[in-house]
Order: C-alpha cells, then structure tokens, then sequence
C-alpha cells in the first residue's frame, strides 16, 4: 500500500491507496413505506457518490421432484447447463455470491449445491443468480424485463423448472475504482464547512483509510462512500 496526502487549501488529506480489486458486490437495502428504499448506515448526500449500479440481479431456483435421485440430479443441473448457453446470446449473465459476485460457467455451475425441499419429498433445487446491465440513468424496467424473458425461455428439462425468487437486487463492478470522486466529495464538503469559520480554522479527516463501503439508494441507484468523519479545529 502506498501513503498519499493531498493539500487541500485549509487542511490536508492523508489516506492510504488500497490495492484496486475487480470485484463485484451485492448492494441490498431495506424497503421503506411508499416504495421507496432506506440505508441507515448511508452518509450524509455530500460525502456519497450517487450513481446508477452496473447491473440488476434477480435470484432463481431450479427445482426437480423426479423421484430417481440421479435423474433428479442430473434434470436440474442439464437446466442450469441449458441457462448458461442460453445467457450468452440473451443479453444477461448467470453469477453466484451473496455478498461477492462470481460467474457461473460451464467449468463451475457443477459445484451449486442441492438442498432439500423440507415440504416435499424427493425434491431438490439449487439457486443461483441473474443480471442484466443497467444503463446510466435508464429504467430498471428494460433489465427486468430482460431477466423475465430469459427465465421463460430456459429450456425444461424432464421435471426441472426455473422460478426467480425474492425482490431485485443491485451489483457494483469493482468499488475501488471509485475512491478518487469520493475523497474529493469530503474535501470538497469539508474545505466548504472550514471556509465559513474564517482563515484561522482547519479541518482534520479521519478514515480516508478505510474500504469502500455501499448501501442502496433507490431502485436502480447505490450510495458509495467512505466511512469518514471530520472536525473543524482552529490553526493555532
């Protein structure tokens, strides 16, 4: 890791450069009343980066109740084989993740694991992911639709079905790349609240150092910001 500081006219910004990473994220949040969505741990509008998220993801289950065993096993998982070919000229991709985000591949999609159904014998299902890209600005509408269409038009395979489940979700490619705009949204906030003390206050900024951290912002948009915190203090 690399130390930087930046003079910015009454104080100065030090923080460290994290190593940029490619990874992808989750971005969930709570639904509050009239639709709308609340993070709690968002900052304050001007220490956030708001921005569109690079994709829409819904959830599925493929499911299969052949009584056979390996029958079973083998419909679900031909499906899910079926999908992925499918992705490629639908204008979606298959993930797996929680929380990180991986592609699901012909090399892998073998290790999504089955779980029993506790309600119905002999049935199992494996989960995994859908995501359609969002353009900047644009209605989450298109991508959702998109998904919608896709998941129709997998193939069935024996007893094997596809359903989404859940309520759609948001991914942001690689947060990191985001550090620069968000540094200069708190030091543009921060030289802005030590102007109005006078010449003779500065401001000192703690967690500059910190990862990147994201919470959504509405239907198709994410907060991205750092956890900082700063002070006004006099020069003297």
């Amino acid at each position: 890791m690399r130390l930087f500081c930046t003079a910015l006219s009454a104080f100065t910004l030090c923080a460290v450069a994290m190593p940029a990473g490619a990874q992808e994220v989750v971005v969930t949040a709570n639904r509050a009343r009239g639709g709308g969505y609340m993070d709690t741990s968002a900052p304050s509008p001007a220490l956030a980066l708001r921005r569109t998220a690079d994709f829409a993801v819904l959830q599925v289950k493929v499911t299969g109740d052949t009584r056979d065993p390996a029958k079973r096993r083998e419909e679900i998982y031909a499906m899910i084989r079926g999908a992925i070919v499918l992705a490629q000229k639908s204008g979606v991709e298959l993930a797996t993740g929680e929380t990180i985000v991986e592609p699901l591949t012909l090399a892998n999609y073998q290790s999504l694991i089955l779980t029993d159904d506790d309600d119905r014998d002999d049935t199992q299902a494996a989960s995994f992911l859908i995501k359609s890209a969002l353009s900047q600005g644009g209605d989450p509408k298109a991508a959702l639709e998109r998904i919608a269409r896709f998941v129709r038009e997998v193939p069935a395979v024996g007893r094997a079905e596809m359903k989404t489940e859940g309520e759609m979700t948001l991914s942001v490619v690689n947060p990191e790349q985001y550090r620069g705009q968000i540094v200069a949204l708190v030091a543009a906030d921060a030289t802005g609240s030590a102007g109005k003390f006078g010449d003779d206050y500065r401001v000192q900024v703690q967690g500059l150092d910190r990862r990147i951290q994201w919470g959504r912002a509405s239907l198709s948009e994410v907060y991205l910001y750092l956890p900082v915190s700063y002070v006004i203090l006099p020069k003297n």
